[in-house]
């Protein structure tokens, strides 16, 4: 019998062709027949490997949050652990921003992206934070992070107030002497952080006086 005149799908071949496609069209781009035509076979043919969009969806999550690491979580204290994990995962969703938007607004339900969500919280309850405080805290830290992804993969001029520089002169002063968008998005990276894992220790810190 002569070999297939395509690779044979598996679930981690469509979820990386899946990335690809959302990387390379966006997330409007993305649908399963236009995967099916990327992959050379038929859109039941995805059937056979993972049960529907939402499969596919979530086969794409896990390739991002692989690219983030939570080996921090075992060796250092919460608040130095839980910076070393964001820039990790800012820096996951940079490389793929157009992921942001499908990923932020579909449930989670995959085992990677659940382990590392546990990882997380783990540390945090060791740490000492409540229970019930546990989501809100990982929810604060993540909304910030998926913020500073787009940040850093946004045009090079944002702001533009050239032409209105009469209007907003205290804005336009600071534009005028910020840096390059890169090194702009990373500092406004490091100032926000700093800032939310202060915050967070000083809560941290509230709770168990209170």
């Amino acid at each position: 019998m002569g070999r297939p005149r395509t690779a044979l799908l598996s679930a981690d071949r469509i979820a990386r062709e899946a990335l690809a496609l959302i990387d390379a069209d966006g997330a409007d781009g993305f649908s399963l027949p236009r995967l099916a035509a990327r992959l050379g076979v038929r859109p039941s043919s995805l059937y056979n490997h993972l049960d529907g969009k939402a499969a596919v969806v979530e086969g794409v999550r896990r390739l991002v949050v692989a690219e983030m690491d939570t080996s921090a979580f075992g060796t250092l204290p919460w608040p130095d652990a839980l910076a070393a994990w964001a820039r990790s995962y800012r820096d996951a969703f940079a490389r793929h921003p157009n992921t942001i938007a499908l990923l932020a607004t579909t449930t989670i339900s995959s085992a990677a992206t659940l382990t590392m969500y546990e990882t997380v919280v783990d540390a945090l309850a060791r740490g000492g934070w409540p229970r019930e405080r546990l989501v809100a805290v990982l929810t604060s830290v993540e909304s910030f992070l998926l913020g500073s992804a787009l940040d850093l993969a946004a045009p090079p001029l944002m702001i533009d107030a050239a032409e209105h520089a009469g209007e907003v002169p205290v804005l336009a002063d600071a534009l005028s002497g910020s840096s390059g968008k890169a090194r702009r998005a990373d500092e406004a990276f490091e100032a926000g952080l700093d800032a939310l894992i202060r915050g967070l220790v000083a809560q941290r810190a509230e709770l168990a006086s209170g």
